[in-house]
């Protein structure tokens, strides 16, 4: 068995996955908000030790890190600046490898999920933020620095709200569930405030969420269905650079906003068909991911279950 673990700014998860890729065992915990790095270590030490010994731990994390070393310093994790995780890891449980946790949903769909059968694609998260990872040639692609597959910073709006990597409309300032539920509230959206919807000022509900806007769309709120149309097109012309780019055959598409569904999917598509006009840039097939809250944990463990394809 492989101890997965999977490390995000709002949770983190570990289980026990079998050598065919079924998770058999699983535990999540909220990540502690504002704690220090010794904090975050030993919530996540209170995780991974009941499930006692391993035969090697894979990892996924949220980045920027130094890879493949390990040292992490994920953004919404600011306690973490160069921490040593993969290391710390090691020193428990011997061989522990470690990537980007969107690189990790990727590996996963590849190799149990929507994009088997597939040499060539990229699999994707659109959540809080908008992360990838790319498979070409079967094979995971990792870059020069580990980064490729980085989709979230592609630029779609040249002129567009900046970005917290610096920059101005990358993929992830336009479509991540966040900035769905600013823009929208920026034009009038009144969450809940569809037709036959009860109002909720959202200065009383600060737990507003991708989910409350994808709601008052499906119920018809005009401004929350153009934040789904903005978010879908700004998808759809991200892709259709990276299938021309690299020849893809499959894009899976995971993560919170992602349950949207046709919300994001039918702009996403009208934008392929507009913009992907070369023969083969029009075969690209645009899925939703397969696995689920399992993915992460699933590709933490191919880097080590399949290394030859992953690692």
């Amino acid at each position: 068995m492989i101890l997965a673990v999977d490390v995000g700014g709002t949770k983190m998860a570990a289980g026990l996955v079998s050598d065919d890729g079924t998770v058999v065992d699983s535990r999540r915990v909220a990540t502690p908000q504002g704690a220090g790095a010794e904090e975050l270590w030993k919530t996540l030490l209170g995780l991974v030790e009941p499930f006692g010994r391993a035969d090697g731990v894979g990892i996924g994390c949220g980045g920027p890190m130094l890879w493949p070393a390990g040292e992490v310093s994920p953004l919404n994790m600011p306690g973490w600046r160069g921490f040593p995780l993969r290391a710390r890891l090691e020193a428990m449980y011997g061989e522990a490898r470690i990537h980007n946790d969107a690189v990790c949903v990727a590996a996963a769909e590849h190799w149990r999920g929507a994009g088997q059968g597939s040499a060539n694609m990229l699999g994707m998260v659109v959540s809080t933020g908008v992360g990838g990872g790319l498979i070409l040639g079967d094979r995971l692609i990792d870059g020069g620095t580990g980064n490729a597959g980085h989709i979230g910073h592609v630029v779609v709006e040249p002129d567009g709200p900046p970005c917290g990597c610096g920059g101005r409309g990358c993929l992830e300032a336009v479509a991540r569930g966040p900035a769905l539920v600013e823009w929208a509230l920026a034009r009038g959206w009144k969450p809940g405030g569809a037709p036959s919807r009860a109002a909720v000022p959202y200065e009383e509900d600060r737990a507003v969420t991708g989910r409350t806007l994808a709601d008052d769309a499906r119920a018809g709120d005009e401004v929350a269905l153009a934040a789904f149309r903005r978010a879908g097109r700004a998808l759809g012309l991200a892709i259709t650079a990276a299938t021309h780019l690299c020849d893809l055959d499959v894009v899976t598409i995971g993560g919170g906003l992602s349950q949207a569904g046709s919300l994001l999917f039918d702009p996403l598509h009208e934008t392929l068909r507009e913009h992907a006009r070369m023969e083969f840039a029009q075969r690209v097939k645009v899925v939703p991911a397969a696995l689920g809250q399992d993915a992460g944990l699933v590709g933490a463990a191919a880097l080590i279950l399949a290394a030859d394809r992953y690692s």
